[in-house]
């Protein structure tokens, strides 16, 4: 009994050094088809301020990898969405892990202290605090894997985002409204280009989390249902006819992409939201099997 406790303890310590680890990395370096899409929207600008803007960036994210420090200083609020098998061995234990794992990180890599205590008012200076940081499950049945998607959700882009019911004669043309709306609205002081994601369900609930997980999926996937799929890409145009370009300062595109999640609904109501991801769109995928071998499916390299 006695051993088998230890080979947990020292099962749970070495997930929350490799978790502390993943997040650093995701704070420092962009997702490989971020940096990509990054590259070809640069090479496609024709504003020269534009051109500036994003050679900037290009020089930002050279040097975070070489000081391996964060490359925005806003590290937002970590949260985590979760695909774990049902026989994965360390399943109880993951809500602690991860909050160690903020924890360690936030002193080592190091990330800007963003937990403040609602009502309280008081910074905890380890990037968690009452229910933070976010953790959103999914459960699959006959797996022993675990998939853990890290977000740093940042105080301008992401964290602003929007979700209301629309009643059911406004149709998806009341989708496409509520997007563009709150893209006008907020989405110059987001740090262009976005990534934009939208929620399509019956509440607004069901809908915010949604559009999270549509930042999730990589630049340029499509959703597979052929309507959602031109949905996007309508958006899309419609986004980047607004002419933000690169941090607002006007230009060829707006955005990287548009994601659309969608699920089922209530007859008499359409859920909407929309999240958005700036251009230091810090996301990553980490695999694990039941042994806590990994693997790192949006970035390349190790930790």
């Amino acid at each position: 009994m006695t051993e088998c406790i230890q080979i947990v303890n020292e099962d749970v310590k070495k997930m929350t050094d490799i978790m502390s680890k993943f997040i650093g990395l995701v704070g420092i370096e962009l997702p490989k088809d971020v940096e990509d899409k990054l590259a070809s929207l640069a090479k496609e600008e024709t504003s020269r301020l534009g051109k500036v803007v994003y050679e900037t960036m290009q020089k930002n994210q050279e040097a975070a990898k070489e000081l391996r420090r964060p490359c925005c200083q806003d590290t937002g609020v970590l949260q985590f969405l979760i695909k774990c098998g049902e026989n994965f061995p360390l399943m109880g234990k993951l809500e602690s892990i991860l909050r160690e794992a903020v924890i360690d990180s936030t002193k080592v890599t190091p990330l800007r202290h963003n937990s403040v205590q609602t009502f309280d008012e008081y910074n905890t200076g380890l990037n968690v605090g009452f229910r933070t940081p976010s953790i959103f499950w999914e459960i699959e049945p006959d797996s022993d894997e675990l998939e853990i998607y890290t977000y740093m959700a940042g105080g301008g882009c992401s964290l602003p985002g929007k979700a209301m019911v629309l009643m059911p004669g406004e149709g998806y043309e009341g989708v496409v409204k509520f997007v563009l709306d709150v893209m006008t609205s907020y989405g110059l002081n987001a740090c262009p280009p976005l990534l934009v994601g939208v929620g399509v369900a019956t509440s607004v609930e069901t809908a915010a989390l949604l559009s999270k997980k549509a930042l999730m999926r990589p630049v340029g996937s499509e959703n597979p249902n052929e309507k959602a799929h031109l949905l996007e890409t309508l958006l899309e145009d419609g986004i980047n006819k607004i002419g933000l370009g690169p941090q607002g300062l006007n230009g060829a595109k707006s955005v990287m992409g548009v994601n659309v999640e969608n699920a089922a609904r209530h007859p008499s109501t359409i859920g909407v939201a929309v999240n958005v991801g700036c251009w230091s769109h810090r996301r990553g995928l980490i695999k694990f099997d039941k042994n806590l071998n990994y693997e790192i499916l949006t970035h390349e390299g190790e930790l």
